[in-house]
């Protein structure tokens, strides 16, 4: 499983991202950010030259109802209409163990940066078989509290701690002949 050294555009019709936090202690409701965009530099000589900036618009919240949609998108957490994205810029990747990276980097949330560490699992590399093109896949966590960007109504009752999880496939472009 090797990928291979490139600039490579995340596909938002394979990368998920999704966050889970408690309701009163009762449930863990999700809610799924869409629409992703982001370009990820792989280093396969020196991983720790690699780098990846993400965008999620708000725009691609979603909760799967509409109703608890537009609470999220309120003022009252998010305010989407002041601040239409989050974004990731990545400060530092280093391998982490076989087929494992930890990237560290600066997580925005309205108007708000926080470093954020992202344990990553590589799932996969080499050529897409159907574009053939260069692909690689990763899968990572991490836990962040939502209060330190200033979306924390409800706390502790809607537990502060929200919990992520990220899949995302990439492809580069097809090579030169």
């Amino acid at each position: 499983m090797k990928i291979a050294s490139g600039t490579y555009k995340l596909d938002p019709s394979h990368t998920d991202v999704l966050a889970q936090w408690s309701h009163f202690g009762f449930s863990h409701p999700s809610a799924h950010f869409g629409n992703v965009e982001g370009t990820l530099v792989y280093n396969a000589e020196d991983v720790t030259k690699s780098t990846v900036e993400v965008k999620l618009p708000l725009s691609g919240l979603n909760s799967f109802t509409a109703k608890f949609d537009e609470h999220l998108k309120s003022a009252d957490f998010f305010d989407a209409a002041k601040f239409a994205d989050a974004t990731f810029k990545s400060t530092k990747v280093e391998a982490a163990g076989t087929n494992k990276l930890t990237v560290t980097g600066d997580l925005t949330i309205k108007g708000t940066t926080k470093p954020v560490t992202l344990d990553v699992t590589v799932n996969g590399g080499g050529e897409h078989p159907m574009a053939k093109v260069p692909a690689a896949g990763f899968d990572a966590t991490t836990t962040l509290k939502r209060s330190d960007f200033g979306v924390g109504a409800y706390a502790p009752n809607v537990s502060d701690e929200v919990k992520i999880r990220i899949t995302t496939e990439a492809t580069g472009e097809k090579p030169a002949a």
